[in-house]
């Protein structure tokens, strides 16, 4: 059978849908492959959040078809975001691509590669589908488990979003709300239990608004505190994360959920985005800086123990220096230890793309250097506070530099490196803390 090579671009949810398609491609027969060289098939999985992300995919397809463009019988696919977002453009950009597939069709690439290979090389035309399926969030299920990649797993959980931010394309290129029930997700956890996995993280494009609108509440609990509680009580899973959250989303429950829920640990992701309200009105993001920062505060009440990350975009159109100087307060009083900074990317047929007062590509610059700084110093304060202390590290692997050292995170997702042997992997491991970086913490078991 035909040997595949799929590279993936963008998110975590990009990653999660490309080990589906992974894992039906070899149920089907396809061989994997590590590299394009080797291939018969290249799939291109796409993300459209920036426009740099659709640059480097379109290089990246015009060069793989440049170096197959005697192969006759070579197939290059675009799925994704980008596929979703640019269809037919796609084609016309490039010719020889066989294949475009939305983000609604992930499941039924095997189908169109069969049907691709089946055609006459001479009489091959390109296959595109981006048409929404209803259900389609329900075949984002399997998984590949090796000896590499046997700790942790991304389980989806829902596809889509229905919020309308202004600066982004997700809704268009993933759709309205989907969700998966309960019971299929927790079969799904229960599956990679038994397989040896002890933490999962949670995919959503807001994943903590799961259920809304189409499932209960019970218990005065939302469906996703619902589902948190059935996936805690699940033996074998050590830890449980989740990505991407919207703080209109942290409600009550939620927010007590990590006073109680052990397996949740003590780290939260909360995506600020910018500390001006003139700034997010425009953004369209259903909160005020005041509510924002109460949020962290009920966040660290509930928790002491609590490590946060956020989401910041600088250079949005509009935003003057007073704007930037409350994202970096705002971004200061939360304390925030781990965050994505962004220079604003105008994507075409979002609403900020029509906005005046754009903001100097060099302001932007400034700006994301400058905010940098700032988490670069506050998250190496936060990680020396730790040295001498002792933390449960799941170990995840081989470190990738230094011999006989493992790689692990803490309950609250910091990275620490130890020297240990490697029957250890999947474990948690007490370890003190004896030197820190900015970004990781390195240390020695306990005995």
């Amino acid at each position: 059978m035909s040997r595949v090579y799929i590279k993936t671009y963008g998110c975590q949810m990009n990653e999660r849908d490309s080990e589906q398609v992974a894992s039906s491609l070899l149920k089907r027969g396809y061989s994997l492959v590590g590299n394009e060289k080797e291939a018969d098939i290249v799939l291109l999985n796409t993300c459209s959040v920036r426009e740099q992300a659709e640059v480097k995919a379109i290089g990246k397809a015009g060069h793989v078809l440049s170096k197959k463009k005697n192969d006759e019988k070579f197939i290059l696919g675009i799925m994704g975001c980008m596929a979703q977002n640019k269809g037919d453009d796609l084609i016309k950009l490039l010719p020889k691509v066989g294949l475009v597939a939305g983000t609604q069709k992930f499941h039924r690439i095997p189908d169109f590669l069969d049907t691709l290979q089946d055609q006459n090389s001479n009489l091959k035309s390109p296959i595109i589908e981006l048409a929404e399926e209803v259900n389609s969030q329900d075949y984002i299920k399997n998984h590949i488990i090796s000896p590499t990649n046997s700790v942790s797993a991304f389980v989806s959980i829902m596809q889509g979003c229905n919020m309308n931010c202004s600066f982004c394309i997700v809704p268009k290129t993933r759709g309205r709300e989907r969700y998966r029930t309960i019971n299929e997700i927790v079969e799904e956890v229960e599956k990679l239990t038994s397989n040896g996995v002890k933490e999962i993280t949670l995919l959503g494009q807001i994943v903590n608004a799961y259920g809304r609108g189409v499932f209960k509440r019970m218990g005065n609990k939302t469906p996703f505190v619902q589902l948190l509680e059935k996936l805690h009580s699940i033996k074998g899973v050590e830890r449980i994360r989740f990505t991407s959250p919207h703080p209109s989303s942290f409600g009550d429950d939620l927010i007590d959920s990590f006073s109680h829920l052990e397996k949740l640990g003590s780290y939260a992701h909360i995506p600020m985005q910018s500390g001006s309200d003139k700034i997010l009105k425009s953004m369209n993001r259903p909160y005020t800086r005041s509510k924002f920062i109460k949020l962290v505060r009920k966040l660290r009440d509930a928790n002491p123990n609590m490590r946060l990350s956020t989401d910041v975009i600088v250079g949005y159109p509009g935003e003057e220096e007073e704007d930037f100087k409350q994202t970096k307060d705002l971004f200061i009083e939360a304390g925030f230890e781990m965050a994505f900074i962004f220079k604003y990317s105008e994507r075409s047929g979002t609403l900020a793309s029509s906005l005046d007062d754009k903001v100097p590509q060099i302001v932007k610059e400034k700006r994301n250097q400058e905010l940098l700084s700032i988490l670069e110093s506050q998250s190496k304060i936060s990680n020396q506070k730790l040295i001498g202390s002792h933390v449960d590290v799941l170990v995840e692997g081989k470190a990738r530099k230094g011999e006989g050292a493992l790689t692990g995170r803490t309950p609250c997702f910091r990275k620490v490196i130890f020297p240990a042997e490697e029957r250890l992997i999947g474990d948690i491991v007490p370890v003190r803390i004896v030197n820190v970086s900015t970004n990781t913490l390195f240390g020695e078991t306990v005995s």
